[in-house]
């Protein structure tokens, strides 16, 4: 697939990783639910997971060990056995992680067109960098990218906009030539934290709440409106099984 010759109108974009280049979520909750029952405790649903998704696995394991005893998460941290589950879950996700995962539609094309276009591309994600490699090796997309920046790479992770003012500073990019492209309003919140445009997708992880209320530059159905008008018009041609 050649790109077309037009200039791209960003010079970085970063993106989120769960729920914006993959979906992750079922193998998040079968990690999940494998340290709850190892531990005798009931399990969580897929929405629940879903709704849970964005600050990283470790609050998320918080949230589901509050949600099922009834305790609050300040007390589920500061539980004897806290240590002993949230290494149980690092084992437990470790197996699971990039097992029942799979890329967003256009994501692999879309990537291949903005690198070949010379726009640098960058992961700003929450979630642990042992396993957003995992991830990014299972679906070989980790060459695509010239910077991953995980939840554990700063002392401080997203909303706050380290992770984006490291990628605008190692590349010499201009906040005005940089795109953040996400689906949850703590993309939306890192990206004004950033002073970046943000664009966000519709069928990611946002917490339960519709993404358009999250105020983002740009709501985008897919992957596709990241590249030109007529590199569009083939993906919907090759769709519907029409030679573009």
């Amino acid at each position: 697939m050649s790109a077309t010759v037009a200039p791209p109108p960003f010079d970085l974009v970063m993106f989120d990783l769960d729920g914006t280049l993959i979906e992750t979520a079922p193998e998040i909750a079968d990690a999940t639910n494998d340290t709850l029952t190892r531990f005798g405790l009931p399990e969580v649903t897929q929405q629940q997971v879903n709704d849970w998704i964005g600050h990283g696995t470790q609050t998320l394991l918080v949230q589901a060990l509050a949600a099922v005893q009834g305790i609050s998460q300040a007390a589920v941290r500061a539980g004897d056995d806290f240590a002993a589950i949230s290494a149980a879950f690092v084992q437990h996700y470790g197996q699971r992680c990039g097992t029942r995962s799979h890329l967003y539609p256009y994501v692999r094309e879309v990537l291949h067109i903005l690198k070949g276009q010379g726009v640098k591309l960058a992961v700003v994600t929450n979630k642990e960098q042992r396993y957003t490699q995992v991830v990014l090796d299972a679906h070989q997309l980790d060459p695509l990218f010239d910077r991953v920046v995980s939840g554990d790479t700063f002392a401080t992770k997203k909303p706050t906009p380290v992770g984006v003012e490291a990628c605008l500073a190692q590349f010499g990019v201009a906040k005005a030539r940089a795109l953040f492209v996400g689906d949850s309003s703590i993309d939306v919140a890192t990206a004004r934290n950033a002073g970046v445009a943000v664009w966000v997708l519709p069928y990611g992880y946002n917490m339960g709440e519709p993404i358009e209320r999250c105020n983002a530059d740009r709501v985008i159905a897919d992957f596709s409106a990241l590249v030109a008008a007529d590199v569009t018009q083939r993906f919907a041609a090759s769709a519907q099984g029409v030679p573009a």
